[in-house]
C-alpha cells in the first residue's frame, strides 16, 4: 500500500465523524479535522476534542463557508471525507467547488452513511433528503473529482438499543409487545458505527473501492425485522406480542409525524416496508462489498450488540 494518505474529514465532531476521525488517527493516516472556533470552545465538545488531540489528529481551524481556509486545509491533505449532517447535505457543494481549486485530491467520500440513494423507494420527507445526496453524487462525476460512496445501512446504536420502537429513546429494546413496519419479512442492515468507521478508513487507499460504492454487508448483520425479534426473544427468554403495521397506516403516520420523526419513520418505510437495503445486487460495475474486501475486520454482529441488554 506504500505511504497512508493524509485525510481531512468536514464534520468529525458529529455523529458518524467522531467515529471516522477515531479510525483514521488508529489506522495510522496523518488525520486533519476541520473544526469551527464554536465548536472549539463548546464545552459538550471538550471531551471530544481532547479526545481526538490525545490521538494525535491535527485540528484545522476553519469553515465550511471559508472558501480560502477550505482550500489551505484540503491542500495540505490526499483524501476528504464529510460526515455533515442532514442540514448541511446541500453545502458539500462548496466542497466540491474547494476541492476542484485545490486540485491535489486523490479520492472524496461524501457524507453518505446510510441507504444508497440511487436505489431508494423512499417517501417524503425522507425523499428530498436523499435527493440532495444523490445531486451531490451527480456533481461529483461531472467535476470528475475521483470518490468512494459509502453505504453504510443502519447504524447499530441509533436503531438497534430500541427495535426501532416509535417514541423510545433509551435501551432496553422492547419486552412485553413491539411493533413492527409492515409485514416483517424485507431484511435490514445493521452496523456498528465504530466498524462503519474502519471499513471507510480501509477503503481510502484501495484501487477497489475508487469510483464505486463501498457496501457494507456483513452477512451476521442482516436481519428482518421478525428475525430481529426472535433474537431479541431468544436473548430474554419471553415472546413479545407482536403488533404488524399495515403500510397504509404506516404513510399516514409518516404524514402525521412532526420533524424528525417523520424523516425516522420515512426512512424506517423505506428499509421495513421496500426492503431497500437489500431488494438490489452488488453489481461489479457499479459496487463492492466491505465485508468481503476487508474479511480480516472483526465487527460487531447484531447478536452480540443486542447481548448487551439482555
Amino acid at each position: 500500500m506504500g505511504e497512508k494518505s493524509k485525510i481531512l474529514i468536514i464534520g468529525g465532531t458529529g455523529y458518524i465523524g467522531k467515529h471516522i476521525v477515531e479510525a483514521s488517527a488508529k489506522a495510522g493516516n496523518p488525520t486533519f479535522a476541520l473544526v469551527r472556533e464554536s465548536t472549539l470552545s463548546d464545552p459538550s465538545k471538550a471531551q471530544l476534542i481532547h479526545n481526538f488531540e490525545a490521538l494525535g489528529v491535527n485540528l484545522v481551524r476553519g469553515d465550511l463557508y471559508d472558501h480560502e481556509k477550505l482550500v489551505k486545509a484540503i491542500k495540505q491533505v490526499d483524501v476528504v471525507i464529510s460526515t455533515l449532517g442532514h442540514l448541511q447535505l446541500a453545502d458539500q457543494l462548496k466542497i466540491i467547488a474547494a476541492i476542484k481549486e485545490a486540485g491535489n485530491v486523490k479520492r472524496f467520500f461524501p457524507s453518505e452513511f446510510g441507504n444508497d440513494v440511487d436505489r431508494v423507494h423512499a417517501v417524503e420527507p425522507a425523499k428530498s433528503a436523499l435527493a440532495i445526496k444523490a445531486q451531490i453524487r451527480r456533481s461529483i462525476e461531472a467535476e470528475g473529482i475521483p470518490y468512494t460512496y459509502v453505504s453504510s445501512n443502519y447504524f447499530a446504536g441509533y436503531f438497534l438499543p430500541t427495535l426501532a420502537q416509535p417514541g423510545a429513546f433509551a435501551p432496553p429494546p422492547p419486552k412485553d409487545k413491539v411493533i413492527i413496519l409492515g409485514d416483517g419479512n424485507p431484511k435490514a442492515i445493521f452496523n456498528k458505527e465504530e466498524d462503519i468507521g474502519t471499513y471507510t478508513i480501509r477503503a481510502v487507499d484501495d484501487p477497489r473501492t475508487l469510483n464505486k460504492i463501498l457496501y457494507l454487508r456483513p452477512p451476521k448483520n442482516i436481519y428482518s425485522f421478525n428475525e430481529l425479534v426472535a433474537l431479541w426473544e431468544n436473548k430474554i427468554g419471553k415472546t413479545l406480542e407482536k403488533i404488524y403495521v399495515p403500510e397504509e397506516k404506516v404513510l399516514k403516520d409518516i404524514e402525521e409525524a412532526p420533524l424528525p420523526i417523520n424523516v425516522v419513520l420515512a426512512i424506517n418505510h423505506s428499509v421495513f416496508v421496500k426492503g431497500d437495503h437489500t431488494n438490489f445486487e452488488i453489481e461489479p460495475s457499479f459496487g463492492v462489498e466491505a465485508s468481503e474486501l476487508y474479511p480480516d475486520v472483526n465487527y460487531t454482529t447484531v447478536e452480540e450488540y443486542l447481548g448487551q441488554f439482555a
